[in-house]
């Protein structure tokens, strides 16, 4: 038997006969107001049904992920309205080409810097990350503040200032693109968060460097693969991992619960 707990306004525990957590959800309300409600273990249908009768959850669009292969936790969702609207291929990618000695070539095109965002100047790096997430799918208008972007960001126990890279342009200035790879303990796999150039500064190999040069980082503190999620519409990402020498390992579903 299955009992759901409400541990916090935006939080729910399932319970075994026992006492013991058979699994739990958190309602998370992302800074382009897309309201998710992330699942973890099991009872999926106990959890969803509490939640979803809750008056936490907003009437709006409510959205869930699954792993493609997660027959169970898809069945949950579709059957209380989810739909699939995304879905993501799950890459391993190597940090440096299969029997070379060396890592991947910088192929830094000329006029361009590169700094930590330790040494970016916040202001300018939130308006680059808010610009870039704009392109990536699955995200809506982000907005964040300089004040909260610096506390989601530096005060984050995976956040590395050497793998976390600005492309600087040297003639105007301009942040020009960023790649972010967290260092997780658990898994332990280095996990590539983001990599995106601004429109004006595209077709010049400026994602391709700075991808190599993170994995570069990666490569001489002994780690073999760095892990990353790419849309399946994505052509542009999917092409440039591969070029890297991706590997896909897995996928993810996301799927969306619409007003009646």
């Amino acid at each position: 038997m299955i009992t759901v707990r409400r541990e916090a306004p935006d939080h729910w525990v399932a319970l075994r006969s026992d006492g013991t957590a058979a699994g739990g959800l958190r309602l998370l309300i992302r800074p382009d107001d897309r309201a998710y409600l992330a699942l973890q273990g099991g009872a999926d249908g106990p959890l969803l049904d509490t939640a979803l009768g809750a008056d936490v959850v907003q009437p709006g669009d409510l959205y869930a992920q699954a792993d493609e292969d997660d027959g169970d936790r898809l069945a949950a969702l579709t059957s209380r309205g989810f739909a699939v609207v995304r879905r993501e291929h799950l890459y391993a990618v190597p940090t440096a080409p299969p029997g070379v000695a060396g890592g991947w070539p910088d192929t830094r095109p000329d006029g361009f810097t590169v700094v930590s965002a330790a040494d970016a100047d916040l202001v300018r790096l939130n308006t680059l990350d808010q610009d870039l997430r704009r392109d990536v799918p699955g995200t809506g208008v982000w907005r964040s503040d300089p004040e909260s972007f610096r506390r989601q960001t530096f005060d984050d126990p995976e956040f590395d200032p050497s793998t976390y890279l600005i492309a600087v342009d040297g003639g105007s200035g301009g942040y020009a693109g960023l790649v972010r790879v967290w260092i997780r303990a658990v898994p332990a796999v280095p996990r590539l968060g983001l990599i995106g150039v601004r429109p004006e500064f595209r077709q010049r190999g400026l994602a391709r460097a700075l991808v190599a040069r993170v994995l570069g980082v990666v490569r001489e503190r002994g780690d073999a693969e760095v892990v990353c999620e790419v849309d399946e519409t994505n052509d542009g990402s999917n092409a440039l991992f591969a070029r890297f020498g991706a590997r896909r390992t897995g996928g993810t579903v996301e799927l969306v619960r619409r007003p009646r």
